[in-house]
């Protein structure tokens, strides 16, 4: 049984994530760790586990009585927990950092980047540490990676995407009734997209031109991507199948694919459409779940040797 401890219980990622923990047959939730509600029901926080658990927030973190760590915190916080804890923590302890600190690569950083559609088989070999993607990142990267594998980008890459409050870290009243364009061309997460791009082409050099809006839903996210392509369509659709073929969250649709489709998922769909000399690529995915906290249960998966979909098999919203 993998005993599992969660650092920033009270963010709402953790919320998601504490609920398909409890429901994972294989994961015992040992402690959720949040200093300003310790003693407090974790029910108090997120109720919409009310019945499920009767856990309360502990004030301290035990490192010897758990083997995965979630860091769930805001940015900036898994940093801060590892220059202070590191000492503390035994080798063969694996950590998930869910606040996006140690997505980009460095010389002095040693976290495996959470996305499995490109990094599967190293987590699973000797892996203890990974930073999961970030949800805008990782509907745009499962757009192009593909592409990027058979050197297929060559001209500047248009993206349009629209996700919920959490996307964002901003409070879901934030959405209603509202629509805006946040952080123009200027969101930080094209550079994990430009930096996995790199990694699989190494010719490339196209500036990513992304328009991130804020939407009038609770959740999830859907992108446009746009990139000139003069291959046949079938041709591209089947470079998809083949690369994702083996890959038990991605597909590949031919029709129009809407957030419904995804929502309370781990799934992203991909739509494909050739416009004159355009690739036109639709994708769909619920930013709290394959964006955060499914993710980071499809990454612990991983490190621990159990099949992908474990505890992952939820239905989708739509009926």
């Amino acid at each position: 049984m993998i005993k599992a401890g969660i650092v920033g219980g009270a963010e709402r990622t953790a919320g998601e994530l504490i609920r398909i923990l409890l429901n994972h047959p294989d994961v015992e939730v040992i402690w959720v760790h949040s200093q300003a509600h310790a003693g407090a029901s974790v029910t108090s926080i997120h109720p919409g586990m009310v019945g499920e658990t009767d856990m309360q927030f502990s004030p301290d973190m035990q490192f010897d009585n758990v083997n995965v760590i979630f860091l769930c915190g805001p940015a900036g916080s898994s940093r801060a927990f590892m220059q202070a804890h590191e000492a503390e923590l035994p080798e063969d302890m694996r950590i998930i950092d869910m606040a996006g600190d140690f997505r980009l690569a460095s010389e002095d950083n040693d976290f495996m980047y959470g996305i499995s559609e490109l990094n599967r088989k190293y987590m699973v070999h000797d892996c203890f540490r990974v930073s999961t993607a970030g949800a805008f990142a990782m509907a745009i990267e499962l757009a192009l990676i593909p592409l990027a594998k058979n050197l297929l980008l060559n001209s500047d890459i248009h993206v349009t995407a629209i996700a919920s409050a959490n996307a964002f870290n901003e409070a879901p009243a934030t959405c209603a009734d509202n629509v805006c364009v946040k952080q123009a061309f200027k969101h930080p997460e094209a550079q994990e997209v430009v930096q996995v791009l790199k990694h699989l082409q190494l010719s490339f050099n196209s500036p990513i031109l992304f328009i991130p809006m804020l939407g009038s839903f609770t959740r999830g996210l859907l992108a446009t991507v746009q990139v000139k392509c003069n291959v046949d369509l079938d041709v591209v659709r089947q470079l998809y199948e083949d690369y994702y073929g083996d890959h038990n969250f991605v597909f590949v649709t031919d029709r129009q694919v809407q957030l419904q489709d995804v929502l309370n998922t781990n799934k992203c769909l991909l739509q494909l459409e050739r416009i004159d000399d355009k690739l036109l690529i639709t994708t769909v995915i619920d930013d709290v779940m394959k964006g955060a906290a499914g993710n980071a249960v499809h990454c612990m998966n991983l490190l621990f040797g159990l099949h992908e979909r474990v505890g992952l098999l939820t239905k989708p919203s739509a009926l």
